[in-house]
Order: structure tokens, then sequence, then C-alpha cells
């Protein structure tokens, strides 16, 4: 897709399934299905892109989205939940993410906090209440780690850690949108509960999740996003 062919507000997801059903809903054309990264856009200047999976990915896109400058960036994953309070199916609305992964480090060193764009939840807040959903708040630990279900030191550190969830991606975005002053959030979907020997994710598990809840997922960031183009100020980035 050519830098121009990008909105101005971008949805970031790992999966080909939300680009797919985005295209669907609003019947525009996919680029670049044979190829990493499939994108597509909207006639209200709202474009997703479906990065992959992992930090590398992550770092990638923040860093290529500066060809484009985008007002804004919503990153729309799935994550594991990591309290008894965050059940399968419920959304979560990081107020920070725990640098686990090691990619970020390239960017700034270890004591900046990876944090999110405050009026850019704000609007993905109030999208989720507007639907009677309940959503959490808290901390997520991103780790570049795929396999850790049964690491019982790994786990023991992340119950010290207190993080409400666990995902791939989350921190490295912010920082690197931090980086390179795009505004940015994230709102995860969770789809495993990992402390728990039967919550751990199996294909089985995750294509009902999807089933389940994905639309409303996709729903919530095409809402928040255009309102956010319509209705909201600028969100600007500090310079320190």
């Amino acid at each position: 897709m050519p830098v121009d062919g990008f909105g101005e507000y971008i949805l970031l997801t790992n999966f080909a399934y939300y680009v797919d059903r985005f295209a669907e809903r609003f019947d525009c054309r996919i680029t670049g299905t044979d190829r990493p990264m499939q994108a597509a856009t909207n006639d209200d200047g709202l474009t997703i892109v479906n990065f992959g999976i992992g930090t590398a990915n992550a770092a990638t896109i923040m860093d290529l989205l500066t060809a484009r400058q985008p007002a804004g960036v919503l990153f729309l994953g799935k994550c594991g939940g990591l309290k008894h309070s965050t059940e399968i199916g419920h959304f979560i609305l990081p107020i920070a993410a725990i640098r686990g992964e090691g990619t970020s480090n390239d960017y700034f060193p270890p004591e900046v906090p990876a944090l999110p764009s405050f009026k850019l939840h704000k609007f993905v807040s109030d999208r989720i209440v507007a639907r009677g959903l309940e959503y959490r708040t808290g901390v997520v630990y991103t780790t570049n780690r795929r396999v850790w279900e049964h690491d019982q030191e790994f786990l023991a550190r992340l119950r010290r850690l207190t993080a409400i969830g666990i995902d791939m991606e989350t921190a490295t975005l912010f920082i690197v949108g931090h980086a390179n002053r795009i505004s940015r959030g994230a709102l995860l979907l969770v789809s495993d509960v990992p402390f728990h020997p039967q919550g751990i994710k199996t294909e089985e598990s995750d294509a009902q999740v999807t089933a389940e809840w994905s639309d409303v997922h996709l729903d919530i960031g095409i809402e928040a996003m255009t309102q956010i183009a319509r209705e909201g100020e600028p969100i600007k980035h500090f310079t320190f």
C-alpha cells in the first residue's frame, strides 16, 4: 500500500481475520494478501494492519508508520489473564506495560515506562461503556517468550509483578510509539488464563474466543477511532 493509501488513524492487529472482517464491513480492498502485513483502508480514512506476532514486528510496524505519521494508533490484541478478576472474554485497557521483552531497550533505557496515550484510551473506554460491557484496567507484562506456561520460576515471577495480563506486543508498541511521537493505545481481549492448567490456550479455546468476541473487539476499535477522527481534538505528544 502506498503511503497516501493509509488513513490518519490506524488499527493494528495480529490476525488476518480482523482485516477480512473490516474489509467485508466497509467493502474495501485488502492490500498485500500475498505478503506478511495485510492492510485495508475504509472511506472514513481508518486503516487496519495485520502486522503479525511478536515484539520485532511490533517495533517494525511502528517504525514504518512514521512515513505516515498517523494521528492515532490502536492495537487490538489478545492476552493471557493473570488475575482471578480477568476471565476469558474480558477486555483489558492497559494503563502501562512492563518491558519484559528487551526489544524496546533499543529505543529507550529500561527506566522509561511504556505508557499509552490517555486521551486515546478515554475514547475507547467510552465506547466499551456505551455497549454495556465491563473492562479491566491495570499493567500488562510483555514478553518475547512464546511457551512459558509450565515454567514455574517464570510463573512465580509473574505473580510477584502483579500484572493483570501478559502479551507479546503492547510494551514495544507503547515505547516505539513514544520514540516516534505517535499517539497509541491498546485494547486487549483475554483469550486464556494461563495460571490454571485448564485455562491454557488451545486451538479449540482460541477458536471459541474468536467466534464469540472478536467481532465486538473489532467494532469497539472501529467506533473509538472513528469517533476520535470526527469529534476529538488532536492527541498531542509532549516533548521532553
